[in-house]
């Protein structure tokens, strides 16, 4: 009986053993399979008129080579306007442009050479202006626009790049301008509140 005992302990303390063993290499794998899964983009930097893009493939060479790594523009000041990360000939991570006079004005990321995920503009001043969200290509969810004052101007809702819901716009003193509907490619309410102001890319204009 204290030989059986004895047997099944050892068993017992085998088996647990053999489990933990099994636990810990799954997550190594699954380490290693995200690890995997992760564009690491080379810490490069080229010209971006170095690169050229084959429209056939989509894909972006420098020297005969699919590119990997930042193509960088500059200003005649030498200050950075542009730097887009690249992988296997494919935009890839976050992209930024900047003014001449360094400031921020538009951040977005890719992901195998569309947009996806947030999209960011700003006004020279620093304020935002526009926030959007992209996933694979397409504009999906709220896009949301302000004035160089900070003042909110614009909300829009979009489903697979078209409007779809409820569609604001503001004047700079608050004052509702557009305020509509959008269903199934139709819209419902008033696309122009007040009759005696019309917007031209993005700037209230009197008549």
């Amino acid at each position: 009986m204290i030989k059986f005992r004895f047997f099944l302990i050892l068993f017992l303390t085998a088996s647990l053993l053999s489990c933990k063993k099994n636990v810990l290499n799954t997550k190594k794998i699954i380490s290693k399979n995200s690890t995997e899964n992760q564009i690491v983009i080379t810490d490069v930097e080229v010209l971006k008129e170095e690169i050229i893009l084959n429209q056939i493939e989509g894909t972006w060479y420098y020297k005969e080579v699919p590119f990997s790594g930042y193509a960088v523009k500059y200003y005649p000041n030498d200050s950075l306007a542009e730097k887009t990360g690249f992988s296997k000939g494919k935009r890839e991570g976050v992209s930024k442009k900047w003014s001449e006079k360094g400031q921020l004005r538009l951040q977005l990321s890719f992901k195998n050479n569309r947009f996806e995920g947030t999209y960011k503009t700003w006004w020279e001043n620093g304020v935002l202006a526009e926030e959007s969200t992209y996933v694979k290509g397409v504009m999906q969810g709220v896009q949301k626009k302000w004035y160089p004052t900070g003042v909110f101007a614009k909300l829009r809702n979009i489903v697979d790049g078209k409007e779809s819901g409820k569609q604001q716009a503001w004047l700079e003193n608050g004052k509702l301008y557009v305020n509509y509907e959008a269903k199934n490619g139709r819209i419902f309410g008033l696309k122009r509140a007040n009759s005696c102001y019309k917007l031209e890319d993005e700037k209230v204009i009197t008549k």
